[in-house]
């Protein structure tokens, strides 16, 4: 396993770790009777224990946001395929006409959104969070799969080991004087990598040999990049 590739897999062993603990947090909030039941019966009655587990677990509408954007960003590089799913179990819908059971998601819980009939009696609450968060979870434990398996892309680690190396190259010819040639070895350093990227996330481009001011435009127009500076061939190419 690579050295990128060994990061990848310890940044999603800390966030299924985390998950797990958000999970327990949320489930102990929407249900603190039921689980501190189940504890006593774990800890065997030990109320030490038990209030020293209660004080370990996460606040879930403290720490979820960020345990989230970290996820997200992990999925996008190793799992995009699933980055949607993923969003969409966090995200609401558009249009609404009532919320239930099957459409209210973690951002509804987190804005503390409970519907309540004309009688008083709770129909929907926090409690219909939690399956939309485990399912977030199994796609990050889907990404750790995927990492480990067979079927990754190697190609996309492979490619990085060799981009260190050409640009190690470039490093020293630039120290040696040599910029022209330094600043080409990184032009086409970023040109494979942005065409990589694209390629990853399926989009489809309809120019036969596009530089890299056109492939940075597609993925920003794509959503896939964040809009930034400019580069042009000719100033990646030239040094």
């Amino acid at each position: 396993m690579s050295e990128r590739t060994q990061k990848f897999s310890e940044q999603l062993d800390r966030l299924i770790a985390d998950g797990y603990k958000l999970q327990m947090a949320i489930q102990h909030e929407c249900n603190p009777v039921e689980f501190e039941e189940r504890l006593n019966e774990i800890f065997k009655e030990d109320k030490a224990k038990v209030k020293e587990y209660l004080k370990e677990l996460p606040d879930f509408k403290g720490e979820y946001q960020t345990w989230y954007s970290e996820a997200q960003a992990v999925i996008k590089q190793v799992l995009p395929d699933r980055l949607s799913d993923f969003i969409s179990y966090y995200e609401y819908p558009r249009v609404r006409k009532d919320i239930s059971f099957k459409n209210y998601m973690v951002r509804d819980y987190l804005q503390g959104l409970q519907i309540t009939r004309y009688d008083g009696n709770v129909t929907v609450s926090g409690r219909a969070a939690i399956p939309e968060f485990v399912q977030q979870l199994n796609i990050v434990e889907a990404a750790k799969g995927t990492l480990e398996s067979a079927l990754m892309d190697l190609k996309a680690v492979l490619q990085a080991d060799l981009f260190d190396s050409e640009i190690d190259t470039a490093s020293a010819l630039a120290k040696a004087g040599y910029l022209r040639a330094a600043g080409a070895i990184c032009g086409v350093v970023i040109e494979k990598h942005l065409d990589h990227v694209r390629d990853t996330h399926k989009i489809k481009i309809a120019k036969k040999n596009p530089g890299i001011s056109d492939l940075a435009q597609l993925l920003r127009s794509s959503n896939v990049i964040r809009a930034g500076c400019e580069l042009s061939d000719s100033d990646s190419h030239e040094g």
